[in-house]
């Protein structure tokens, strides 16, 4: 697979990278649409993570050339750092994750981040999950009542993150946010990312109006997730009456190929869905993939959901869509 440099990280990443996520039968994601509460929960540990057919998907990736894996909640977390030790990868790789309970809704004003303290014990409990000495890429998620609530945050925050970086806890940091245009201008104005991961779709193309420019103007680097806009994209397309998952997959993962980023986090339930993600990306949109996705882009239920998404990006007033 091909790699690419992932901003000024120097890190030879893979144009794909394997998100953590375990799905459940209906397709939504393990842990958040069982017990959200739980599931976020420090130290706790699902039952059944990393068992046979995520083994299989690593080693798919393996055999693929990917080489940036993400985890989020702990039980991804253990389950990774497990299956690495029982399946090492070939050559080097990159993990990327972020500090449990101080993220996005999980900590109030994200005011634990300020504790230099204590999180420098929640990243060493994570890396004793992830069974390595360090984490390649910090994945730091803030919604605005963080810098809102303290004028100084970033500025307080900014000087964790470079002492954990100087006490080599962690190697980069990444900015990323819900909250929208805003707070990822603060957060990169900081200086103290690294690279920025943000939602990038046919759905939800808003970053790329400032905040990439911007990242590319400072080398930082892009990372690109919600491809299928957390599978909302097949409900609009059944909608629209597209019954070819596996077009309509294709066609908006080569769209966001399009776009650039240096890397896309996938997430996907088996070998053989990651296999076609990975046959799609790089190539060519055909003539049958651009009508499918005209179609989508035609249906209500598609409108809708892309004016929401840039209302709440540029934080504009509900009856503003321009």
């Amino acid at each position: 697979m091909r790699k690419t440099i992932l901003g000024r990280t120097g890190l030879n990443v893979s144009v794909l990278a394997l998100g953590g996520h375990e799905y459940l039968p209906s397709g939504k994601s393990r842990g958040f649409n069982e017990n959200m509460a739980l599931a976020v929960a420090p130290g706790h540990i699902g039952e059944g993570y990393g068992g046979p057919k995520r083994v299989a998907l690593l080693k798919t990736a393996y055999d693929l050339g990917i080489n940036l894996f993400d985890v989020t909640i702990d039980s991804e977390k253990e389950a990774l750092g497990r299956n690495l030790r029982d399946n090492p990868p070939p050559y080097d790789i990159v993990v990327q994750t972020r500090p449990e309970g101080m993220c996005y809704s999980y900590d109030k004003n994200n005011r634990s981040m300020l504790d230099l303290g204590k999180l420098r014990a929640e990243l060493q409990r994570g890396l004793k999950l992830i069974r390595r000495d360090a984490i390649d890429l910090l994945n730091v998620g803030l919604l605005a009542w963080s810098i809102d609530n303290d004028p100084e945050y970033l500025q307080k925050l900014a000087y964790n993150i470079g002492e954990l970086k100087r006490e080599g806890l962690i190697r980069f940091a990444v900015a990323d946010s819900f909250s929208g245009e805003r707070l990822y201008l603060a957060m990169m104005a900081c200086g103290a990312f690294d690279a920025v991961n943000l939602d990038l779709s046919i759905g939800d193309a808003t970053c790329l109006e400032t905040v990439v420019p911007r990242a590319r103007q400072q080398n930082l680097g892009v990372t690109a997730r919600e491809v299928f806009f957390k599978s909302e994209l097949f409900r609009i397309g059944a909608a629209a009456g597209i019954e070819d998952r596996g077009l309509l997959a294709r066609a908006a993962l080569k769209w966001v190929a399009q776009q650039q980023p240096d890397t896309v986090l996938m997430g996907v339930d088996n070998s053989e869905q990651l296999i076609a993600n990975a046959r799609s990306y790089d190539t060519p949109m055909n003539e049958e993939e651009v009508l499918v996705l005209s179609a989508v882009r035609a249906h209500p239920d598609f409108v809708k959901f892309e004016t929401a998404k840039r209302i709440e990006f540029f934080e504009l007033p509900e009856d503003e869509t321009a």
